[in-house]
């Protein structure tokens, strides 16, 4: 028996995950959306200059994981950012968890909150990953208490 993941099952699940009515442009224009509204309308450096160095994975990251994950409407973006700095928090991967701190608080969530999030991180990844998290969180936040409003 092969025990590879990749079985006729499999792949039709996979196929099945993406709406078939989606085209290839309409989950760009999905995912470009997602990111204008997280990032605003002068967009994500790091994803634009992507686009010019590795133009095959910023489109994979604009049309999948903008367009087909972040564009789905069952969580709201602020719930979906909280999930997010939390992930990355747990993971010990601050510049992603930095920058999704800085889309959460673009978005309402408040510094307060974004703390409480730190704080679990104790629970599920410890405390030298939760140290680490506070410590990035607070460049976020004198960040945003030094820009113009």
């Amino acid at each position: 028996m092969n025990n590879s993941w990749f079985t006729l099952p499999t792949l039709l699940l996979a196929i099945a995950v993406v709406p078939a009515e989606a085209t290839q442009d309409e989950r760009r224009v999905r995912g470009e959306k997602v990111i204008e509204t997280l990032a605003g309308t002068g967009g994500q450096p790091v994803l634009q200059q992507m686009h010019k160095d590795f133009p095959f994975l910023a489109g994979a990251i604009t049309d999948y994981a903008l367009g087909d994950v972040w564009g789905r409407e069952v969580l709201d973006h602020r719930t979906r950012q909280l999930a997010t700095v939390s992930a990355f928090a747990a993971q010990g991967n601050l510049p992603q968890m930095k920058i999704h701190a800085g889309y959460a608080l673009r978005l309402g969530v408040t510094a307060d909150e974004l703390k409480e999030i730190i704080y679990l991180t104790t629970v599920t990844a410890g405390f030298p990953r939760a140290i680490d998290a506070a410590q990035a969180l607070r460049e976020v936040l004198a960040s945003a208490d030094a820009s113009p409003p």
